[in-house]
């Protein structure tokens, strides 16, 4: 995992950092194919899709390098350990490498930390080698303190990535969460950042904080304003 200096990083390290949303109730088949086409078209890292459109996502994305991906118990974290685990492998099962999974909030905030321990380890067993499991914390609701405790819980588990929000909560990222986070998990452990995030200024400072991936549904605006403020296209720019 390379570190990104923000001061010199390129389109394609900039591009690949990208998850596009398309995760709002209204949207439809058409919206999910367009948001393809502009992952395509900008080589992004990946596309975070409504379960029940994956299997379109994956037809679309077939033959490209931006992967496919999905939620479970989205947004709201409270489906039981069975059905989490179910939802991670109907996900991969129908073609998702990247699993964006909220965490039991309630469960963390009673103190119940076996509970939170064993859901994120019962999904990492059950997905293992498969796809990314990341685990979405919604820090709106938490305390520093139970932040941390969730890290520590996480990097336990196995997981791949400890996420900030799902963009669904009345705040979403902040840079000093991504750091706090990201100080307090392994470092092969990595951060990914959602919720409000809009402009080339809000990526980067997510990743001078420490996340290597941002979630944002401003994607095409965002790679747009970075392109106008360099000197240079990328080469699979088209």
């Amino acid at each position: 995992m390379m570190t990104i200096d923000i001061h010199t990083i390129t389109y394609e390290q900039f591009a690949d950092t990208l998850d596009h949303s398309i995760l709002k109730p209204e949207q439809t088949e058409a919206d999910v194919i367009a948001g393809c086409a502009m992952a395509k078209k900008y080589n992004i890292a990946a596309v975070s899709v409504k379960p029940c459109y994956l299997p379109l996502v994956v037809q679309e994305l077939a033959g490209t390098e931006v992967a496919a991906g999905t939620l479970v118990s989205f947004p709201h974290g409270h489906s039981t350990i069975p059905v989490k685990v179910y939802e991670a492998l109907n996900g991969v099962e129908n073609g998702a490498t990247e699993l964006d999974i909220v965490m039991n909030i309630g469960a963390l905030r009673s103190g119940d930390f076996d509970y939170v321990q064993d859901e994120a380890s019962a999904i990492v067993q059950a997905v293992a080698g498969r796809a990314l499991v990341k685990i979405i914390l919604e820090n709106h609701y938490l305390t520093a303190a139970e932040k941390i405790k969730a890290c520590q819980i996480l990097d336990a588990a196995g997981v791949d990535f400890v996420k900030t929000s799902t963009g669904y909560a009345d705040t979403g990222a902040t840079p000093a969460d991504a750091e706090l986070m990201k100080s307090n998990v392994d470092p092969k452990i990595q951060v990914k950042a959602a919720g409000g995030i809009r402009t080339v200024t809000d990526v980067l400072a997510e990743i001078e904080a420490g996340a290597t991936r941002v979630g944002t549904s401003s994607t095409e605006s965002i790679l747009e304003e970075f392109l106008t403020t360099r000197d240079y296209k990328p080469l699979h720019f088209a």
